[in-house]
Order: C-alpha cells, then sequence, then structure tokens
C-alpha cells in the first residue's frame, strides 16, 4: 500500500520501520526539531532521524493545519498510519486517504485514552498492558478497533521500558492489520465497556505519598519513571527517586521516615519500605543513595514528605 506516517517519540520508531519494509511510504509526518540537553540544541524528532536512514521524504509540522493538510493529501496515500504523532488529525485530512487513518496506541481500548496510556496503566497497577490499532475518528481514541493484544511486560518495568516492549508488539500489530486493509480481510469492531482517561502527566503527578501502601507507592513510581519523575521533599527540598524496589519485609518504622544502609536507603510506607538505590538531589546530579544518605549527615528521626 501506499502510506502516510506520523509519529515523532522513539516508540513510534518500530511501527515505521516495519512498515517501510513492506510498503510505500510516501512521506513521513512528525513535529519540528525541538531544543534538548543543556545547550538547547535543536534536534530531530527520532522519527525523523529513522525517516532519514530509510530515505524517505519528512513533512516536518507543529501541527495539522491547512498547509500540513494540503501537502499530506497531495500525496494521494491509501491509507494513515499515526504513532503517537503528538497532534490531532481533523477533516479534510482525516478523509484523505482512500482508507482514513489508523492509530497504533498503548492500551487495551476503551482502557487510558489519551497522552498517558502506559504511565496511567502502571499507576493504577492494572493487571495486564496491551496494544490496540484502531480506526482514527475525531473523538479521542474512541474509534473502531481492528485489533488488540496484550502484551507481557516485567512486573517491575518502570514505563520507559514498558513502553519499549509495547512498541515492539504493537509494531508487529499494526503490521498486520495493514496487511489485512490492503487484503481487504479487515474488520473493525466498536469499543466494549466503560472509558477511562489518560491525560498528560505534570510534575505533581510524581509525587510519592508515603501514608499509602508500599504496592500503591511502588505503582507510582513505576509510572512516573523517567517523565516526569518520581519525588519526595526532605527538609522542604525536592528528592528525584530514580531506581528503587519494594522492601516489603523491612522494619516497621513510622510512614515516611527515613533508615539508611551501605548501599541503600528505605522510605517507610503504610506497609512495608521502599528500597531506594539512586537518587538526584535539587540541584545537583544523580547520585547512589547511599552516598546521598551518607552526605546528608541526617539525623535518625528524618522523614520525607510527598
Amino acid at each position: 500500500m501506499r502510506l502516510v506516517f506520523a509519529g515523532t517519540p522513539a516508540v513510534a520508531v518500530p511501527t515505521l520501520r516495519a512498515l517501510a519494509a513492506q510498503h510505500e511510504i510516501a512521506a513521513v509526518v512528525t513535529r519540528p526539531d525541538a531544543p534538548l540537553g543543556r545547550k538547547r540544541d535543536l534536534t530531530p524528532s527520532p522519527v525523523a532521524d529513522e525517516a532519514e536512514r530509510l530515505g524517505l521524504p519528512v513533512i516536518k509540522a507543529a501541527r495539522l493545519d491547512d498547509e500540513a493538510t494540503r501537502r499530506i493529501s497531495a500525496l494521494h496515500a491509501e491509507l494513515g498510519v499515526i504513532v503517537a504523532y503528538g497532534g490531532i488529525v481533523r477533516e479534510p485530512l482525516l478523509s484523505a486517504p482512500h482508507h482514513g487513518w489508523i492509530n497504533l496506541h498503548f492500551s487495551l481500548l476503551p482502557a487510558w485514552r489519551g497522552a498517558a496510556p502506559v504511565q496511567r496503566a502502571l499507576i493504577a497497577a492494572d493487571a495486564a498492558l496491551g496494544v490496540s490499532v484502531f480506526r482514527l475518528v475525531p473523538e479521542l481514541d474512541a474509534g473502531d478497533v481492528f485489533a488488540m493484544r496484550t502484551v507481557a511486560v516485567p512486573g517491575d518495568a518502570t514505563a520507559d521500558i514498558a513502553l519499549d516492549v509495547l512498541a515492539a508488539d504493537g509494531a508487529a500489530l499494526t503490521g498486520e492489520v495493514v496487511a489485512g486493509i490492503a487484503a481487504g480481510t479487515a474488520t473493525a469492531t466498536p469499543q466494549s465497556g466503560s472509558p477511562s482517561l489518560a491525560p498528560k502527566l505534570v510534575l505533581q503527578d510524581g509525587a510519592l505519598d508515603w501514608t499509602q501502601p508500599l504496592s500503591a507507592v511502588y505503582a507510582r513510581y513505576r509510572g512516573v519513571t523517567p517523565e516526569p519523575g518520581a519525588h519526595t521533599t526532605i527538609d522542604g527540598a525536592r528528592l528525584k527517586i530514580l531506581a528503587a524496589t519494594p522492601a516489603p519485609d523491612a522494619p516497621g518504622v513510622a510512614p515516611g521516615m527515613l533508615t539508611g544502609s551501605k548501599s541503600s536507603v528505605f522510605i517507610a510506607c503504610a506497609d512495608g519500605s521502599l528500597e531506594v538505590t539512586r537518587v538526584q538531589p535539587a540541584g545537583k546530579g544523580a547520585m547512589n543513595a547511599a552516598d546521598w544518605w551518607r552526605g546528608m549527615r541526617a539525623d535518625p528521626g528524618v522523614r520525607a514528605g510527598s
């Protein structure tokens, strides 16, 4: 098929790579170069980098406005495929390809419609994660579903690792759907069940509440790592928690109380503790939690706040 592909972050790259191996990609649509790093150098998106490597034409657009619509419509694509582009496809662009658009979404729809499905699913400690390929419609992530797959994700995976796993499975599933549309055998069915929403995370979503059970604290840590980042406060200063594991058998102390060892720091929850192994204090670089703890020379009764 002749396709137009829209995507921006690294999780969209496996799907672009898979489709480019089997179909004609008329153009790749991605967000413009963005400032990254300490020097804020303008840097192409991961999808733009992959498109260049594959020798594909690239359209960089901050939003799919009239100009972008004109350029994409002129491609006469048979199908549009979108994976985490970061913008909304509206009419008349939605109907421009002969078969419309399909979207790879990183949830088992209708669960977690929105910008942060994996993060929200991890925070909610969902029993299963997965991917869905659905027909794009004006309403947010509400179109009929062509295919859905539950994906096995490691139980200690943070959001970035979970997304990498889902991106690989999602690429394969999208390829199957595109092949079915090309062959005229693909069918889509309406979503069933009550939808839940997955709005973009903000900094406050990363605040850990030590009065909650360990399972809830660890679930939030997984969902907000690496962005916006799990954090707490010590004496009013933010401490970012970069690496942690559950310690359900740690000695019982009051929620939020810190205890240190030679290799790590334990922060008590309502039951059990979170073993913190790597942190980043405000204004400083990342370091081992035990080194930070020794440098703190903290009183035995120091307590973390959310």
